[in-house]
């Protein structure tokens, strides 16, 4: 039976809470509970707390779409002083969120998305290039530190200001440990505070004059950036918002690793785009997009009552959106477990159902404008390896751990270049 037709209530998962099934296997417990219970939406607790869980292209539309849900509030702490933190975009709303959005997606399209491809094709051809010949390398070390400093070249941060080392370490830390409790959460908002440090003394820089920013590039425009109040941002949630374009672009580092995954465990694709055929290179990337797990869900908190096929959920109600599971629901993606760049020709999916990155409009609601520049990073970290000749080393075939938040191949992927 399923929430999609007419009013079905909304049914209750077994037991008490389901913290403890959660935790342990993020991306893939809350599918099968939707799937034992033949729904797209259940009831259950989460740390104690009452919540509503759906997936789906419809229930995706649903929770992103129309201010229904003020996520800020519905994130741990921890999350959102690693990935936001207070004042950012995300955590505004209504019309001073669609401001500052249109901020971002003014620097992440058109020439600028065209000039960081260019910027990331240079950057991986030429580490590719010194890594020729050497030992096996760890993806997971080597990937964020590329794009790192593609990041700040991009973003026009003079290079006696980068500390590429530095900042790799800083930017990769928050997003591998967002999912995370222990002492390396504890270590990564460390190096949070020390990374806004950097960044807010060089928004004031730029501001007083003492360090010059090309005009055009993202720190210039940041930097001039102003609020409601038609004045500029304070240092500090300036800073926050460079953080907010630089940190993106890194994370892309776990997408472009399972790209090469892929690859290695698709020959095929390898040995055609490596022959400079590229013509699936687009659907490729959809399915690298659709299939890596990433962050399994998000939460959200109604901000008035709201309908979901004729049953209510209440002001305030905790709501949770299974991302994993949507990019995985055989009903917009036929066989969903496969790897099938090709689907896209055929009709079988959708690129714009893929939630990785949110759903609707990206300047209006929740969805991240800078999901084309994930999609050119990701296609031309392809390209740049497919330049190269390359193997995956290691036990072979290489497993993921979806017990980790974010999910990891085991050991890490390890590459020789030739």
């Amino acid at each position: 039976m399923s929430t999609r037709g007419d009013h079905v209530a909304i049914p209750t998962a077994p037991g008490f809470d389901s913290s403890l099934p959660f935790l342990a296997d993020g991306y893939r417990f809350l599918s099968r509970t939707a799937d034992a219970l033949g729904t797209d939406a259940f009831r259950t607790r989460i740390a104690l707390r009452p919540i509503v869980v759906v997936r789906g292209v419809e229930a995706a539309r649903f929770f992103y779409e129309g201010g229904r849900f003020d996520r800020a509030r519905a994130l741990p702490p921890t999350v959102v002083h690693l990935l936001q933190d207070r004042g950012s975009v995300q955590t505004l709303e209504g019309e001073s969120h669609e401001r500052r959005k249109t901020g971002f997606v003014d620097l992440l399209v058109g020439s600028s998305e065209e000039r960081l491809a260019r910027l990331a094709f240079e950057e991986f051809s030429e580490r590719l290039r010194g890594l020729r010949g050497s030992g096996p390398i760890a993806m997971h070390d080597e990937l964020p530190r590329i794009l790192t400093a593609v990041a700040l070249r991009w973003a026009g941060v003079p290079e006696h200001r980068r500390d590429d080392e530095q900042r790799a370490d800083e930017l990769w830390q928050m997003v591998r440990q967002a999912g995370s409790f222990g002492a390396g959460t504890w270590r990564a908002l460390l190096l949070r505070r020390r990374s806004e440090r950097w960044a807010r003394e060089l928004i004031a820089d730029v501001r007083d004059g003492r360090e010059a920013a090309v005009e055009g590039t993202p720190l210039a425009a940041v930097a001039r950036w102003t609020g409601d109040d038609d004045q500029p941002l304070p240092a500090a949630v300036a800073a926050v918002e460079l953080l907010n374009l630089l940190r993106p672009i890194v994370a892309v580092a776990h997408f472009v690793e399972f790209a090469l995954l892929a690859l290695h465990l698709e020959p095929a694709y390898k040995a055609a785009f490596h022959d400079g055929e590229f013509t699936d290179i687009d659907g490729f990337v959809h399915e690298v997009r659709r299939r890596t797990p990433f962050f399994p869900a998000v939460a959200g908190r109604a901000t008035g009552d709201l309908d979901w096929h004729g049953d209510g959920i209440d002001r305030d109600s905790w709501v949770m959106l299974d991302i994993y599971g949507t990019n995985h629901d055989p009903s917009a993606w036929p066989r969903p477990q496969s790897f099938d760049p090709k689907r896209y020709e055929r009709g079988e999916g959708d690129a714009r159902n893929i939630v990785a990155q949110g759903a609707g409009d990206p300047v209006a609601d929740h969805r991240c404008p800078g999901e084309p520049a994930t999609e050119a990073l990701i296609g031309t970290a392809i390209r740049a390896f497919s330049h190269m000749r390359w193997s995956a080393v290691g036990p072979q075939p290489p497993k993921v751990r979806y017990r980790s938040l974010p999910a990891e191949v085991v050991g890490g992927l390890q590459v020789r270049v030739f």
